[in-house]
């Protein structure tokens, strides 16, 4: 998916991106904001890489939200797996 996108934003001109690092409720609240910025990060890391030179500085913007934004219940092991996420938000200027 990551190729793909990296692909994708190389053609796309005038663009700001956005990725947002969840995660789970399990642990520790502060534990997993850090965790979930790390995996934004990470995207955000391997995206510049893939597309070196591709983006001003500060046009890819990391959110991290931890555990406060699930999309599934964290009671089941299904649930939680699907809170464990990263999500890229393309935005034209």
């Amino acid at each position: 998916d990551l190729d793909e996108l990296a692909t994708l934003l190389v053609m796309a001109d005038n663009t700001r991106i956005e990725i947002h690092g969840h995660t789970d409720s399990q642990g520790n609240a502060d534990k997993n904001m850090t965790l979930s910025e790390e995996r934004a990060f990470a995207v955000k890391t391997y995206l510049m890489t893939q597309a070196s030179g591709r983006f001003p500085k500060n046009s890819i913007e990391v959110i991290a939200h931890g555990q406060t934004n699930p999309i599934a219940l964290n009671s089941t092991a299904s649930g939680r797996a699907q809170n464990r996420r990263v999500q890229v938000t393309v935005i034209s200027l």
